[in-house]
């Protein structure tokens, strides 16, 4: 992926179930030669750990930070686990943007060379219903961009960035749209009734129908109309492009999106 991409999201354990460490992750992509954004969780850990990893994800090289809640215990494959939540995500923005901005912990604590993050977090823009308010109180306490739930459906985008546009949103913070290319109807099917806030246009859906054995290359195709489509959307400052594992995919949709070659300045 090295030269395809700005940078790659590390997650940290996503559906709930078990991976490895974001900040061993993030350390594998960093040596890499790409730059790693590493996600933390506050659903895992109380302030003591979300503090050592902010602290060990810059040292292993990370310098932009996605602050989640983290999905429901109940979907993973450990559903008797404690849930922590000792902190909010609002307030994990805040612990980073303190860290950076005045080089002390909660506690009042000095760091020396403190983590200057890049800070980010999640919103569903095409939640139904929508509310910017708590969109609003993440920017508040600090968020520097935000990285959207997957999107399909254009006209709805295009509907939320209309009000966010009015509310100031693009001004605030850098917008980035998440996109995964359909491999099949079956999986258009299951995003469009199991996640929340992703809507799958029924005539995307027929077409992937129709494809049959060339579903997937059909929806790498849909994917790259969607990505020239955000492009236009005036204040989306960038896309997410999640693989799901097939890098191969990622690859030609930035080709064929025109995303290729990345920008050196």
């Amino acid at each position: 992926m090295v030269g395809y991409v700005d940078a790659v999201n590390v997650t940290d354990n996503p559906t709930a179930s078990a991976h490895m460490s974001p900040l061993a992750g993030a350390r594998f992509v960093a040596g890499a030669g790409i730059e790693p954004t590493v996600q933390l969780t506050c659903r895992d850990r109380n302030r003591l750990g979300i503090t050592g990893d902010l602290l060990g994800a810059w040292a292993l090289g990370a310098r932009n930070l996605l602050c989640l809640t983290g999905d429901p215990i109940h979907i993973g494959d450990h559903p008797d686990a404690r849930v922590v939540h000792d902190l909010t995500v609002a307030e994990v923005v805040t612990l980073a943007k303190r860290l950076r901005e005045e080089g002390t912990n909660l506690s009042g604590g000095e760091i020396t060379d403190p983590p200057r993050f890049l800070i980010g977090v999640a919103d569903v823009p095409l939640a139904d219903p929508y509310e910017p308010a708590r969109l609003e109180a993440k920017l508040d306490a600090g968020a520097d961009f935000v990285m959207t739930q997957i999107v399909y459906d254009i006209e709805r985008l295009a509907s939320w960035a209309e009000g966010a546009r009015a509310r100031g949103l693009f001004e605030r913070a850098k917008v980035i749209v998440g996109v995964t290319p359909l491999q099949s109807a079956k999986q258009a099917r299951f995003m469009d009734e199991k996640l929340p806030g992703v809507h799958v246009p029924v005539a995307m859906v027929k077409a992937l129908e129709a494809a049959g054995e060339e579903a997937a290359a059909v929806g790498t195709e849909l994917t790259v109309e969607i990505v020239r489509s955000v492009r236009e959307i005036d204040g989306v400052a960038g896309i997410h492009l999640m693989g799901m594992g097939h890098d191969a995919i990622v690859r030609a949709v930035v080709d064929r999106a025109g995303l290729f070659p990345r920008p050196t300045a």
